[in-house]
């Protein structure tokens, strides 16, 4: 039998599985099926600043979390590979308890989802050169309340700040503008039970990546901490404008004519 074992096909010869479990085949099929549709046709999304990402090299995209829903990942995903001059993947750090629930967690890691653990973000960052897409608001900034929209909470995750610092690779902060109209939090169950559609609203994208923070730049002594505040401050400064300047939720923005 161990003659025969080297003769036999695999069980899908053709296709491509990265280290980290990353399917291209699943992944170009939820791309074509689903991404796409909600890309073009039901956010219509628009990009600007896509050149703000390095054509090489390893770099951490830090965006505000809006929606108990994560479409903003998505999308910020496809717009860096369609809109990007080099058109890179992109890794999306989550909440390591998504990869223990059953069915969701191998699909997820399939489409690219990786666990936020520093080793993780450090291996992708410094090791692989590789983009890494995170939310550092966590949990609190998916359940927003309407009422307090597009306003930016403390960002509880310093590490993956930290992570960037200590591979030396440059924060590329991520304005998204449509997120919190997709998948509002509509009611709460309890304090920590909150509830939204299940479907998305077809809320207008601006997706807008700004100029790159380098912690090699930063003052000397600047810790992570501080550095999450000045990217903190450039996303909420760039929403504050955006929202400004938006006149519907739900129709061509005045920043496409910028």
């Amino acid at each position: 039998m161990a003659d025969l074992r080297d003769h036999l096909p695999g069980l899908e010869p053709e296709r491509r599985i990265t280290d980290w479990g990353r399917s291209e085949r699943a992944e170009s099929f939820v791309d074509r099926t689903l991404y796409e549709f909600l890309y073009h046709y039901w956010f219509r999304v628009e990009v600007r600043g896509a050149e703000n990402v390095p054509a090489s090299g390893g770099a951490l995209l830090v965006a505000n979390r809006a929606g108990l829903v994560p479409f903003d990942g998505a999308m910020i995903a496809r717009a860096v590979r369609q809109k990007h001059p080099h058109g890179r993947p992109v890794h999306l750090a989550a909440a390591r308890s998504f990869s223990a629930i059953p069915g969701l967690g191998t699909t997820l890691t399939k489409l690219g989802v990786i666990a936020a653990h520093p080793a993780n973000l450090h291996r992708l960052l410094f090791d692989e050169q590789e983009l890494v897409l995170a939310f550092p608001e966590g949990g609190a900034g998916a359940q927003k309340p309407v009422r307090e929209r597009y306003r930016l909470r403390e960002f509880a995750a310093q590490y993956l700040v930290a992570a960037a610092v200590a591979a030396g690779v440059p924060i590329i902060p991520v304005a998204v503008l449509g997120s919190e109209e997709a998948a509002p939090v509509v009611a709460r169950l309890t304090a920590w039970l909150p509830i939204a559609s299940p479907l998305p609203m077809p809320a207008k994208f601006v997706i807008r990546f700004l100029e790159a923070v380098r912690p090699q730049a930063a003052p000397a002594g600047a810790d992570a901490g501080e550095l999450c505040t000045q990217v903190r401050e450039k996303i909420q400064d760039s929403l504050d404008e955006m929202v400004s300047r938006r006149r519907s939720v739900w129709y061509s923005s005045p920043e496409a004519d910028r």
